[in-house]
């Protein structure tokens, strides 16, 4: 009987935070928070927040290597809008106008911003069992996830 129950708690105990972060799927506001992310070599930081129309951005707010050789601020010369190339690299903006999907416990609903080779791409994110965040990207047939690790 001991070992039983021994066996029963260790199974609850081995589920609860698998259970605890699937749950983070859902509630839309969930994905709100600051992650670390490691795309390409590049150590940054990533601030996710609600805006008033309900939709969510994602916004560069911290670069490791915020300065090129020459000492300047690196600046988002790979933007194939001409107009955002000026924008610093700890301000860029990499998702704009991201839905939640209550019916699918997903984010989605626009596209996902990659400065390091400049062009965008559909997107879906949702947490997975570690509690990461999961950043699919998807260009034609081709996709790619970016794991975000919420800190904050």
């Amino acid at each position: 009987m001991k070992r039983l129950i021994i066996i029963v708690f260790s199974l609850i105990a081995a589920c609860v935070p698998v259970c605890a972060q699937t749950d983070l799927n859902s509630l839309a506001d969930n994905i709100i928070g600051i992650y670390e992310v490691n795309h390409h070599g590049e150590a940054t930081k990533v601030s996710v927040y609600k805006n008033p129309d309900g939709t969510y951005t994602a916004q560069v707010c911290w670069v490791e290597n915020r300065l090129d050789a020459n000492g300047n601020v690196r600046l988002d010369e790979q933007n194939p809008d001409e107009s955002l190339r000026n924008v610093e690299c700890d301000k860029i903006i990499i998702i704009k106008g991201l839905v939640y999907n209550p019916d699918k416990q997903k984010w989605g609903g626009t596209k996902v911003y990659d400065p390091t080779r400049g062009f965008r791409a559909s997107v879906q994110c949702e947490f997975v069992e570690d509690g990461r965040l999961r950043v699919k990207g998807t260009l034609l047939c081709f996709s790619q996830s970016i794991y975000w690790k919420k800190i904050e």
